[in-house]
């Protein structure tokens, strides 16, 4: 069981830097690029800040995965996603799916460009976007890490 306890640990202490990550991004640094506070190019600075913290979401989101993966199977927790009470093991799977796509798909094959060319057309409107957009993924990351917390502890809304 020595595994499946480091397997724990290291999927909690991925989701802190993963979901934290999301709530300085969205709280924090989006507010102060859109202000001006990190200077006069909104894009230079987002980059900046991007470019520092893309891979470590990257391997927080790849920690987890496996992580989540091993423990359901040592444990065998396949069952758990039929039951509705455990409604957020289906949570934590479709949020993970949903950030491993933006930060491995969308991110480098899509957003960029896109969000690129909005943000030199019209930086206001591409920040006020990925804000936007930032806002409901932490929503939805809250959510479901409350729901796995309370839900791996007991507590059942059902």
């Amino acid at each position: 069981m020595d595994d499946v306890i480091v397997a724990r640990a290291l999927h909690v202490l991925a989701v802190i830097v993963w979901i934290g990550g999301v709530s300085m991004a969205t709280t924090v640094a989006l507010p102060a690029i859109r202000r001006g506070d990190l200077g006069q190019n909104p894009l230079k600075a987002f980059e900046a800040i991007e470019r520092r913290f893309i891979w470590q979401a990257r391997a927080s989101v790849i920690i987890v995965g496996l992580s989540g993966l091993y423990m359901t199977w040592k444990l065998d927790l396949w069952d758990r996603f039929r039951m509705p009470s455990f409604w957020w093991m289906d949570a934590m799977v479709g949020l993970w799916l949903l950030f491993a796509f933006v930060l491995f798909v969308g991110e480098p094959f899509i957003l960029q460009r896109h969000f690129h060319r909005l943000a030199a057309e019209r930086p206001e409107t591409a920040f006020a976007r990925l804000q936007r957009a930032h806002w409901i993924l932490l929503g939805l990351s809250l959510v479901t890490v409350f729901g796995a917390v309370a839900g791996s502890h007991g507590w059942s809304i059902f």
